[in-house]
């Protein structure tokens, strides 16, 4: 099963399409653009099911998606802290950053994408 993970926010969002096994695409979208990517997402990969956050913002982001496919909330609690350790693991600091622990470091670009791909996992781990 293929699914595509949404991470709601106010101003921007993150989008994952993740199969049991595959992270097949991650992207931060601005607020605005996501319902057209989530769209393209869908039909491009062959969706089954969304997986929205709950946190902020879901409830505007469901009734936006509501009707394209199945929708199931996922908790969000943690997903922020799990989602920073995975973007340094990608994207090791350099130069003096790295003498520095990673978990007093904030990633320099959003990781918003990181949460939408947890999203998506943990609802895949749990079908």
């Amino acid at each position: 099963m293929i699914v595509l993970g949404i991470d709601p926010g106010r101003e921007k969002c993150g989008l994952a399409v993740v199969s049991p096994n595959l992270v097949l695409v991650k992207r931060v979208v601005a607020r605005g653009e996501f319902l057209d990517l989530a769209r393209e997402y869908i039909r491009q990969y062959n969706v089954a099911r969304i997986v929205l956050g709950d946190g902020t913002g879901s409830k505007d982001f469901l009734q936006e998606i509501e009707g394209v496919l199945p929708v199931v909330t996922v908790d969000e609690q943690y997903t922020t802290e799990e989602a920073r350790k995975r973007y340094w693991l990608d994207h090791r600091p350099k130069g003096w950053r790295r003498f520095l622990p990673t978990s007093m470091q904030v990633p320099p670009e959003p990781f918003d994408d990181y949460v939408a791909v947890i999203l998506a996992e943990r609802y895949l781990s749990e079908i």
